[in-house]
């Protein structure tokens, strides 16, 4: 038997639907870790149907350290501008921005198997995919650059 305590700790850890993690707890007899796993793969398994969607909208967003010495801007796409407007969506972007400050990443392929700095747990790949399953839209980091004043002389 799933509890509705159960069913909000994963949403509150995930993010996703309540339909989405009742279903994913049930079919797992409330282990969590399992539940997890599943929903992990159906984030995978609908990001890869959504990849060859259009993406006509998006946003820029910048992290520039307390120090000052340090930012990255990050160019990052959705598929309307409902989604890009969204303040998930901003915060993803905002997210990842400063975890490219923090990580410095060489490349997009890099930075996507990276291990989330906020959550060790996540790589960015996999963030971005639980953002695809919560909005239900193809959503990709286009482009980043990372500034560091030490290492511009």
């Amino acid at each position: 038997m799933v509890t509705t305590e159960q069913i909000k700790e994963l949403r509150d850890r995930t993010g996703i639907s309540i339909s989405q993690c009742k279903k994913a707890l049930e079919e797992v007899s409330g282990d969590m870790d399992k539940a997890l796993s599943i929903l992990k793969a159906q984030g995978a398994a609908i990001a890869d149907k959504k990849s060859s969607r259009a993406l006509g909208a998006g946003k820029v967003s910048a992290y520039i350290h307390s120090n000052g010495n340090m930012g990255s801007l990050i160019e990052i796409h959705s598929e309307t501008d409902f989604v890009a407007k969204n303040p998930e969506f901003l915060a993803l972007a905002s997210d990842i921005a400063m975890h490219v400050a923090a990580m410095n990443p060489v490349d997009l392929a890099e930075l996507s198997e990276q291990p989330f700095i906020k959550d060790p747990a996540l790589t960015i790949k996999d963030l971005v995919q639980n953002h695809v399953q919560k909005f239900g839209e193809r959503i990709e980091i286009a482009r980043f650059v990372r500034f560091d004043t030490a290492t511009s002389a």
